[in-house]
């Protein structure tokens, strides 16, 4: 079943206040790999076919929803903030800082920001928590297919540099065959630290 479209009942609420970009990352919960974050900013009202939260939609309705946001999307920015970033400020702290890296790279300034999650703090620009952001607001849900995209890619590229990971399959979870393969080869530079002190019990 197809998942149910996006309006903008919500989001336009914040629309009186100027130009509005929305903010989400991908790659929080993974074993390795940065966590990246996109910004875009949407005309007020685009209609995008098959726009939705991303995780609601398939690695090849991703990659087609993609070309559209970029079509219609006034401005665009993907970033990211390494596992090395990860490791010294926690998870929560680079998601934020791959956020501001991506509103940052705007050519357009947004005069607020919705961010996905429960925490919008350190922008420069006034900026609103969205819980389940992705499946309210067309601009956060823009980005969390943006950042997605980007971050499968970096998997893909992973997994030709350490193939015997799987990186292209796991994305980097902690899934069966991930947590084996760690076992069989321990932990290469693209690993997070942290994470895995975390896992080793439930291996």
């Amino acid at each position: 079943m197809a998942a149910a479209p996006l309006t903008w009942e919500y989001e336009s609420e914040y629309r009186a206040r100027g130009t509005v970009c929305g903010c989400d990352e991908a790659g929080r919960g993974p074993l390795a790999g940065p966590v990246y974050a996109a910004a875009v900013i949407l005309p007020d009202g685009a209609v995008i076919d098959g726009l939705n939260d991303s995780k609601k939609l398939s690695a090849k309705q991703r990659e087609a929803v993609r070309g559209r946001i970029l079509e219609t999307a006034l401005d665009s920015a993907v970033a990211f903030a390494t596992v090395e970033e990860i490791e010294t400020l926690n998870i929560l702290g680079a998601s934020l800082l791959a956020m501001r890296r991506a509103v940052e790279a705007l050519r357009v300034r947004p005069a607020l920001l919705l961010i996905d999650g429960s925490v919008a703090r350190g922008f420069a620009q006034p900026a609103v928590a969205v819980v389940g952001g992705d499946a309210r607001c067309p601009s956060i849900a823009a980005a969390s297919v943006l950042a997605k995209v980007a971050r499968d890619a970096y998997c893909a590229e992973a997994d030709a540099l350490y193939p015997q990971y799987g990186f292209a399959q796991h994305k980097g979870y902690g899934t069966k065959a991930h947590r084996e393969a760690l076992l069989r080869y321990g932990p290469c530079p693209l690993h997070r630290p942290s994470f895995l002190k975390k896992l080793w019990g439930k291996v």
